[in-house]
């Protein structure tokens, strides 16, 4: 037990703190979509000159410089427009700086990687911990070479990074290469152009708490009529007074509905924003508001009603219901999914798996759902796994981040909390202490079930094996199976069990002589302990 890793404890997972809902804009008119593709181009241009002024001020940038740009583009638009627009800058040169030291980060582990490997000599077996050697000298001298090239890389990034340089694409850098293999996207040149452009443009807004259904910009009535107000120079396209363009279309969230009508009607701030799918040729317009912050319920009661353990695998989710005493009940569930195609089809795989998970977890009357704490950002370096290409490709292509905060929001709507417990040994030692216990004739049981099953008994706080450990050898029942449940808490050993006789508890032996004599110990025994065995009533015993 020494080389193991100390766990990390369990804890609540924090519910969502924002909502956002869409809805079609349907039936709208030639001169509505000419409006809003002027709208969009006009505000995208703005857009763009004010990500390059902010990326050109780098670490120099202040509130002055901010209050300029703002100033500068009310000028060609709108106050409100203009602080949407600079607040969207800056959240992208925010996120732009934090994948800047991401990519800082892996850089260094891949460079530690590489001058570990290379110190060592060639066939240098590996540990459990750190990668061996290299197997020939071509590839000692091709990782030599790489080596220096993540060198000069990350010192390149370092220097971008202390200068406050970062590299924004507006439009996304995928697509802006999918202009150099049009056939592989299956794409012409027009609808490439197309799709580009409609991804730069700018239809958004922010909401703004006591105005009028909690947006000036982009209004939306109770009843779903959606209205703009046009930038300065475009104020000749408007159809009602004050410089507004009202759509024809007609919009109803079914989803949040209700939800959204109130936070208009109280004139609470709800953010908008419109965009176009070139692909379907069809406009949505999507609704997005901020929750106040939902204190967590404690641990213990979220462990009061049992816990469904969910194993997140490449193709399915492994879940198994445990009652609050950590005792599996029923079946093992396998909800599966396919994570190959578009980045929409692998969402919408994730969310109907997880739809299909939280509607058991609520049948089978549960208060929450265990799940890994999983992250594999440092584990699938080419450096760490370079041999193993598939490995690579199944922990990349397992959406960890984007899963728990889909089930967290997911489950909060129906009073579900999710519990995040340490993935260690999670699949060893479920499938030691559970996999071949629990498989019957009836009953398929695979490590990934049992796995579920380690996760849930780890949320509960329960340890993961079903039993204490036997004690030595010589040691009154010879390694023999313990009957006590183990109990949550700490490891300690325990004393002796008093010897096997025929007679009845209280009563003296039938021929006043024990059936095996005791014989003297060649060892100097501890004083017995004086932790008592925890027996759960109920325990399972299968």
């Amino acid at each position: 037990m020494g080389g193991l890793r100390k766990l990390t404890a369990s804890f609540v997972v924090s519910g969502p703190c924002g909502v956002a809902i869409r809805d079609r804009l349907k039936h709208l008119t030639p001169q509505d979509e000419k409006v809003l593709q002027a709208v969009g181009a006009h505000q995208g241009t703005l857009a763009s000159g004010d990500l390059k002024t902010r990326c050109a001020d780098g670490l120099e940038h202040s509130a002055h410089t901010w209050a300029a740009r703002k100033r500068e583009l009310t000028g060609v638009s709108s106050s409100r427009i203009a602080g949407a627009i600079t607040k969207a800058t800056h959240d992208q040169w925010a996120l732009a700086r934090r994948c800047q030291a991401a990519h800082i980060q892996n850089l260094a582990a891949g460079i530690k990687t590489l001058r570990h490997r290379l110190s060592l000599p060639l066939g240098e077996p590996g540990t459990r911990r750190a990668a061996g050697g290299y197997r020939s000298k071509s590839e000692w001298f091709r990782k030599s070479r790489r080596l220096a090239a993540l060198e000069d890389r990350h010192a390149a990034t370092v220097a971008d990074w202390q200068a406050g340089r970062v590299r924004v694409v507006r439009g996304g850098k995928h697509l802006l290469n999918a202009r150099h293999h049009l056939t592989q996207a299956r794409l012409t040149e027009d609808e490439w152009r197309q799709w580009w452009e409609a991804e730069r443009w700018f239809l958004a807004a922010d909401g703004e708490s006591g105005k009028r259904f909690g947006n000036e910009t982009i209004r939306v009535t109770p009843d779903g009529e959606v209205s703009i107000k046009l930038p300065v120079p475009l104020t000749h396209l408007a159809n009602t007074r004050n410089g507004r363009y009202t759509l024809t279309a007609r919009i109803a969230f079914a989803h949040r509905g209700a939800e959204w009508a109130d936070r208009i009607e109280a004139n609470r701030a709800v953010a908008y924003r419109i965009h176009l799918n070139t692909e379907r040729g069809r406009w949505y317009l999507t609704a997005s508001w901020q929750r106040p912050a939902i204190q967590t319920i404690p641990l213990e009661t979220a462990r009061a009603r049992g816990m469904i353990g969910v194993d997140t695998n490449a193709d399915h989710f492994a879940a198994y219901h445990l009652d609050q005493h950590g005792n599996p009940v029923g079946d093992p569930h396998r909800f599966g999914y396919d994570l190959s195609g578009t980045t929409t089809h692998r969402d919408a795989q994730i969310r109907h798996a997880l739809t299909r998970l939280i509607n058991w977890a609520v049948r089978v009357g549960v208060g929450a759902i265990g799940i890994e704490d999983l992250d594999f950002t440092a584990e699938k370096t080419r450096e760490k796994h370079g041999g193993r290409k598939r490995f690579r490709q199944l922990i990349s292509g397992m959406p960890t981040g984007k899963l728990k905060a889909r089930l967290v929001s997911m489950a909060a709507e129906h009073g579900l909390s999710v519990v995040a417990v340490d993935p260690a040994y999670t699949s060893l030692w479920g499938a030691q202490h559970w996999q071949k216990p629990l498989t019957t004739p009836h009953r398929k049981m695979s490590r990934h079930d049992a796995a579920g099953i380690a996760i849930g008994r780890r949320a509960l706080g329960h340890p993961v094996r079903r039993r204490t450990a036997p004690p030595p050898h010589d040691r009154s029942d010879r390694a023999g199976h313990r009957t006590a449940q183990a109990a949550p808490g700490n490891r300690a050993r325990e004393g002796t069990r008093p010897p096997t006789t025929d007679r009845p508890p209280e009563g003296p032996p039938p021929n006043g002589k024990r059936k095996r004599g005791t014989s003297a110990s060649n060892t100097v025994r501890d004083a017995p302990s004086t932790q008592q065995r925890v027996q759960d009533s109920l325990m399972h015993t299968g």
